[in-house]
């Protein structure tokens, strides 16, 4: 299990650059199009690494330190270049499920402005589902049975008073809504922590874009342009998809050969490319339409999280996302 970031470690602000805001998750909740959005305008600074997943290690086990930060000095370091005037921000959308990235977060700058985005709790688990697909960490594409599967793996479990991931992909802590913003507001004043709901976000990017820019202090004035990043998909074909990942890679017996054999008589950019439009046109496709019964059956379990969240939250959410035509 990776060891948990060192935040106290006498580094001081006046040293190194500490970022003012924390766009926290959840995944397929449009954090990458929003993180798109804010770092084009002139006044806010973000790391062209979305996702520095700094204060939640301990639920990213095996994390290549080579492309992410291990210590406190390479993750301020991220933010070295901001100029004085902008506002430096990141987007992990992993501190929202994250047990302690609140209180680490607020330990480094306890005036920090946090941002969360939430999804009707089905909807966000089926995305998340075809992400973990595409990403090749999921093998099976059946919705359904890749939750069925997952009720067999071990959940999340404490060893030595840190929590480290187990093998569940889809459990009930990712959509228990309520107990994750009670740990940011636990730590930071209600006026510093922005909750979005990703229905808003989809039906008006500019203006919860801008109404994020008015949370942060900064102009909001400027154009902005709407932004889909990160749109879910369907693989058709897992085994095709990861033997394309390979060949691309050059990994396993005799895709070395065959790369190189590739590259030999391919240049650079048309190969990328090919290999880029065969991923699209023949490999992706678009989300089939969700098993009802199945769906039906998530949200009834949901239900309860959903009506604590309308209530934490002072809106009516069981209405926008449908409970209330529950049988």
């Amino acid at each position: 299990m990776p060891a948990a970031p060192e935040v106290a470690s006498g580094m001081t602000g006046s040293q190194m650059r500490v970022p003012d805001f924390f766009i926290v998750g959840h995944p397929k909740s449009g954090t990458t199009a929003l993180y798109e959005m804010l770092r084009e305008h002139p006044q806010i600074f973000m790391p062209g690494l979305k996702e520095t997943r700094f204060f939640a290690h301990e639920l990213h086990p095996g994390l290549d330190f080579n492309t992410h930060p291990e210590t406190l000095e390479e993750y301020l370091a991220l933010f070295g270049p901001a100029r004085p005037e902008q506002l430096a921000g990141e987007a992990s959308p992993s501190y929202l499920r994250s047990q302690l990235a609140a209180a680490r977060i607020a330990e480094l700058q306890p005036d920090a402005r946090i941002i969360a985005i939430l999804r009707e709790p089905a909807s966000f688990l089926r995305s998340l589902h075809l992400e973990l697909v595409q990403d090749r960490v999921e093998m099976e594409v059946d919705f359904g049975r890749a939750l069925a599967a997952d009720r067999l793996r071990p959940g999340l479990e404490q060893i030595d008073g840190k929590f480290a991931r187990g093998g569940r992909r889809y459990s009930a802590d990712r959509v228990q809504y309520v107990e994750q913003l009670r740990r940011y507001h636990e730590v930071f004043p209600s006026e510093r922590v922005l909750v979005l709901i990703y229905d808003d976000f989809r039906a008006d990017n500019a203006g919860t874009v801008r109404h994020v820019l008015s949370f942060l202090g900064v102009d909001d004035s400027s154009p902005i342009e709407a932004a889909e990043a990160n749109p879910s998909v369907r693989v058709r074909s897992v085994r095709a998809y990861r033997m394309l990942h390979a060949l691309a890679l050059g990994e396993g017996a005799g895709w070395g050969a065959l790369k190189r054999a590739t590259t030999a008589v391919t240049p650079a950019r048309p190969r990328r490319d090919g290999v880029r439009t065969l991923r699209r046109r023949v490999l992706l496709g678009q989300p089939r339409d969700a098993d009802e019964q199945l769906m039906f059956e998530l949200q009834r379990g949901f239900k309860g999280e959903v009506e604590a969240l309308s209530a934490y939250l002072d809106r009516d959410l069981v209405s926008l996302w449908g409970y209330d035509r529950l049988a």
